[in-house]
């Protein structure tokens, strides 16, 4: 017996010492060749469920996309080369291609990108992929493992999100998964309404009962559901305008004076092109595309046949 545990010791000892030992996330020279995954699955919502329940908590580690190690962007590089669909390998190449989608149309797969640089806030800096209901995987900076986070209850990752893209080929795309979706679990937290401001554009929404991720529930943290145009708002008013036209100089008192009397509120945005001074006026702003698409209406039959609509970001 005391031979068979002194045969054994030096392998406990080893293990042991192995599973200490901390993963360098960043390492001095980090390998900077890509290795494409290999082609495991077809392009498919369920395929994408499949590795994302699987690769959880797999540890952040700069410039790798894989299998047992990943940065951000590498991440995301795994989980679509696996079924076949090439992206490019970093996150502000990535923020290139694909469809270009809004907030409020996000599903299941969406990829969602970030500016996290205090000095660039507009460079595409992380990337995570959207998986309903606000939550989303990403491999993480701060955590240093791929992770579970919520744009609703992270006002870090909502204030910095830029730009949401679509890969999978609509025909392999079920509206819904058919088996229960990665961040559920027992525990349910208890639905809390959102009252918004009373505006004649906004309704007020109350939240359906929002299952969490194990991380978000040990910090009792309740998902807050409201309207995903929310999210993407940098201004309270709403990013939509209806674009009359643009004018050397000012437009006409008359054509602001027609504007204001038919009930819509406008605004100039004037800078100098060519050395000469140059307006666009803009009719708004709305909330949602959808309202700016009504007003678009009224705009064209009763002030300026050819206004159209403009997002100003």
């Amino acid at each position: 017996m005391k031979k068979t545990i002194i045969l054994f010791l030096p392998l406990i000892i080893f293990i042991l010492t192995s599973c200490s030992q901390k993963v360098n996330h960043y390492p001095k020279h980090p390998d900077y060749s890509i290795k494409k995954p290999k082609v495991k699955y077809t392009p498919s919502r369920k395929n994408l469920d499949k590795m994302v329940k699987k690769l959880q908590g797999t540890p952040y580690v700069w410039a790798e996309e894989g299998p047992n190690k990943f940065d951000c962007s590498g991440f995301t590089y795994y989980l679509y080369g696996s079924m076949g669909i090439e992206i490019p390998r970093v996150a502000r190449e990535q923020a290139k291609v694909g469809k270009r989608i809004g907030i409020n149309e996000l599903e299941y797969g969406d990829l969602i990108f970030f500016a996290t640089n205090k000095r660039h806030r507009r460079r595409i800096t992380h990337v995570g992929m959207y998986l309903g209901d606000g939550w989303f995987t990403h491999a993480s900076t701060t955590k240093h493992e791929v992770i579970y986070s919520n744009l609703y209850t992270s006002p870090y990752y909502k204030k910095r999100l830029r730009i949401c893209r679509r890969y999978l080929p609509s025909t392999t795309t079920p509206t819904h998964i058919a088996s229960a979706t990665p961040w559920e679990t027992a525990k349910t937290v208890p639905a809390v309404s959102l009252q918004p401001q009373p505006t004649a554009s906004v309704a007020t929404t109350t939240a359906p009962q929002t299952k969490v991720p194990k991380e978000t529930a040990a910090s009792k943290a309740i998902v807050i559901k409201s309207p995903m145009q929310e999210i993407e708002q940098k201004s309270p008013q709403g990013n939509f305008y209806v674009q009359v036209g643009s004018f050397a100089g000012k437009p006409k008192k008359q054509l602001l004076y027609t504007i204001t009397r038919k009930g819509f509120t406008y605004k100039l945005i004037e800078f100098p092109k060519e050395g000469r001074p140059v307006s666009k006026l803009l009719i708004g702003p709305y909330l949602s595309r959808a309202e700016a698409t009504q007003a678009l209406l009224q705009v064209r039959a009763q002030i300026q046949p050819d206004a159209f609509i403009a997002e100003i970001r």
